[in-house]
């Protein structure tokens, strides 16, 4: 496997990448210390997470390759459906996998998503529009969602706290 990190305006991320397919995403430390081991498929995520950051890019190309059961990798593939700039609630994501009782269980499968903003669980918010729990923290959700929203034309007001 092989590591990297990214120093992000929402912090340090630090990436995992395996035959070419992210594996990981995830929130560290302002100290966090790795080894990295540069790949060439780290470097292009590393790339397109930049462009993101700077507000140029929208959607992702790259492999995806999250470890979760089969629920949940259906809910992070509705995740990926959610369109840059907007929101959608755990009950629509239910909704999405079939199975309209299982707004928790979506909820959870948000909470163990493994490749953070790739896979927009910070997209996915309460059926009153408020936000809800994320593993990077409510700040950094607002932060994602402020920013998506300052580069598309959204009208959507939201009461981000």
């Amino acid at each position: 496997m092989n590591k990297g990190v990214l120093s992000s305006p929402v912090g340090i991320l630090e990436i995992g990448e395996e035959n070419n397919a992210i594996i990981y995403i995830k929130f560290c430390g302002d100290d966090h210390v790795i080894e990295e081991n540069e790949s060439e498929y780290l470097t292009k995520c590393k790339e397109q997470l930049k462009e993101y950051f700077e507000g140029t890019r929208q959607s992702f190309d790259l492999k995806l390759s999250p470890e979760g059961t089969d629920f949940q990798k259906d809910v992070w593939k509705q995740l990926l459906r959610i369109p840059y700039g907007e929101t959608k609630s755990y009950q629509y994501i239910a909704d999405r996998v079939g199975d309209p009782g299982a707004s928790r269980a979506v909820g959870n499968a948000n909470n163990k998503n493994p490749i953070a903003i790739v896979v927009p669980c910070h997209r996915v918010v309460g059926a009153n529009g408020k936000l809800t729990g994320y593993a990077g923290g409510l700040d950094k959700k607002a932060w994602l969602l402020k920013h998506e929203m300052k580069h598309t034309n959204s009208e959507m007001q939201m009461d981000l706290f």
